[in-house]
């Protein structure tokens, strides 16, 4: 089975190239999507990448949201078809109603880039499935908005249903409540992250390969779905 998994551009993206060589070194064939796109091009999964999209004026994502290719994002998420947003993608997610929650500025009201220890919490999500429980693993953190918020019986009801997917270690970098670094909706398809998977994909740059087990894990699972 050949899977094709679709990296959305929107205007300030910046990450969209790096996802898509992440998605090939995973084993899947990348395509690129457009935001004012009205179709996904018949892709099995879609990413949402880094950036700065509409160049983050009134609120992170928050402009993303209305743009034609999330009406048919949004419609697929609810099909079941996995969607991951990456940094400015969390954001977006969350500005979608996809996943619950704001991404706010760091308390230190500082951007902040750095190498970022992460524990997994749920290895059971179609993101995550190359991963084991509790498996320490780094990654690249870049953002200025980066802290997660809710409400806490939004926080309680993530705890309890196991849907923080991956938590910071060692040191929070931005503020987000009880270190949640990521999550996913009730399903189990839709995941939203703060660090870069997609720049720790090989030996060569970044600090080794340890978000690859992102791109590989939505494979298997749509070859072995």
């Amino acid at each position: 089975m050949s899977v094709r998994v679709g990296v959305v551009t929107f205007p300030g993206s910046l990450d969209d190239t790096d996802a898509q060589r992440a998605v090939r070194l995973a084993g899947a064939e990348p395509v690129a999507l457009w935001h004012g796109d009205h179709d996904l091009a018949g892709v099995d999964a879609v990413v949402l990448p880094g950036g700065f999209s509409y160049g983050d004026y009134l609120r992170c994502g928050a402009i993303a949201r209305f743009a034609p290719i999330m009406a048919e994002v949004v419609d697929a998420a609810g099909r079941g078809m996995p969607v991951l947003g990456i940094c400015n993608g969390f954001q977006i997610l969350c500005e979608s109603h996809l996943l619950p929650g704001a991404l706010i500025r760091n308390d230190h009201r500082t951007f902040v880039c750095r190498d970022q220890r992460l524990v997994v919490e749920n290895a059971g999500t179609a993101w995550t499935s190359s991963y084991d429980q509790g498996q320490d693993i780094t990654v690249p953190l870049k953002n200025g908005e980066g802290g997660f918020v809710a409400d806490e019986a939004t926080l309680d009801r993530l705890e309890g249903e196991g849907r923080v997917v991956v938590r910071y270690a060692g040191v929070n970098p931005n503020g987000s409540l009880r270190d949640i670094a990521g999550i996913t909706n009730e399903r189990g398809n839709v995941v939203g992250l703060m660090p870069h998977p997609e720049h720790a994909v090989e030996e060569l740059c970044g600090p080794g390969t340890d978000g690859l087990g992102f791109f590989t894990s939505v494979l298997n699972h749509l070859v072995n779905a």
